[in-house]
């Protein structure tokens, strides 16, 4: 492949998304781009092609004939494989392309096996097993995890979420039918507030990079590392809101019709199908919520840091971080 500086602007930002961050929609169209499960399908190939794309024109090195969108596709195929801090290849399953077709066939067959005991025991530990490498592969920072630390936080969730499926299911054996489908949803939003702060627990503890504008490394905060897991719990709970509460009341409603009572066995392909729908557009949108490149005062960081950001950087008033996924 022959590089050369090409009629392409070398002044086009790809550091930032392409989209305005500070709006909703912005974040949004962004997410839809880094969320589209058709990315998992890419060949090796392609993926190191846009990373040499990526980084070579962040070096001032344009391939000839390169358009604008052809960059900034490029980049987005970079940001869906690629750890935004550490730029090392991120494991498949646990990349956010992945959390469709990942999730549509956890989380329906959730939905779908929630009777038994040993079915709700079995998926709860599938989906805090899958879980633990998304939260890991999507951690922020460049701090390694080591292997109790990884250990811990999956026993952890793993636990938290099989113990609040069965103490919910064994309190709704005398509620309406209904109120048993949401027993999966309830387990869930108990373990991403155990399973994240977990994984991130090094984080917690030592903190993550915080930058200025211009993304120079000014030290590293717990309080960031703390707001930034706050956020990704807000955002793991509502992407799961729509795809698990929303197909619940429509497969009761389907049930109770005589097509499927005659073919049981669609219940588990068009639970799944529901659940795919609704993540395809819940998770592009709560990843939104908040600014990937999230933000905090300089007067709410540890009073050492704030001292030391003073002393080198005495008009900077607001500190950056990546706040993971």
């Amino acid at each position: 492949m022959s590089w050369m500086s090409g009629d392409l602007p070398l002044n086009i930002n790809i550091k930032e998304p392409r989209w305005d961050q500070s709006t909703f929609m912005g974040r949004a169209q962004h997410f839809f781009m880094v969320t589209d499960p058709r990315n998992v399908l890419l060949s090796s190939e392609v993926l190191e092609d846009a990373r040499v794309t990526v980084e070579n024109y962040r070096l001032g090195v344009v391939r000839a004939g390169l358009t604008e969108d052809q960059l900034w596709r490029a980049k987005y195929i970079y940001d869906s494989a690629f750890h935004p801090d550490t730029g090392e290849k991120m494991l498949l399953v646990g990349r956010m392309s992945a959390q469709v077709p990942m999730n549509m066939t956890i989380t329906g067959s959730m939905l779908t096996f929630y009777r038994t005991t040993p079915a709700v025991v079995f998926w709860q530990w599938v989906n805090q097993s899958f879980n633990a490498v998304v939260n890991y592969t999507n951690r922020s920072g460049d701090a390694p995890l080591t292997v109790n630390q990884l250990g811990a936080a999956y026993v952890g969730a793993t636990t938290g979420a099989v113990v609040t499926a069965l103490g919910l299911k064994s309190m709704t054996k005398h509620l309406p039918a209904i109120i048993g489908r949401f027993v999966p949803f309830a387990a869930v939003a108990a373990a991403n507030c155990i399973n994240i702060p977990f994984m991130r627990q090094r984080e917690l503890k030592y903190g993550i990079p915080v930058t200025d504008a211009e993304g120079k490394r000014l030290g590293e905060s717990a309080k960031a590392a703390k707001q930034a897991i706050v956020q990704v719990v807000v955002s793991r709970i509502g992407m799961a809101i729509p795809a698990m509460a929303i197909p619940p009341v429509i497969m009761n409603a389907l049930e109770k019709k005589a097509f499927m009572k005659r073919f049981p066995v669609l219940n588990a392909p068009v639970q799944v199908g529901l659940v795919g729908f609704c993540l395809v557009f819940a998770t592009p949108l709560c990843c939104a919520l908040f600014p990937q490149k999230s933000s905090m005062k300089v007067s709410s960081l540890e009073p050492e840091l704030q001292e030391r950001i003073r002393q080198s950087n005495p008009n900077i008033t607001t500190v950056y971080f990546n706040k993971g996924l």
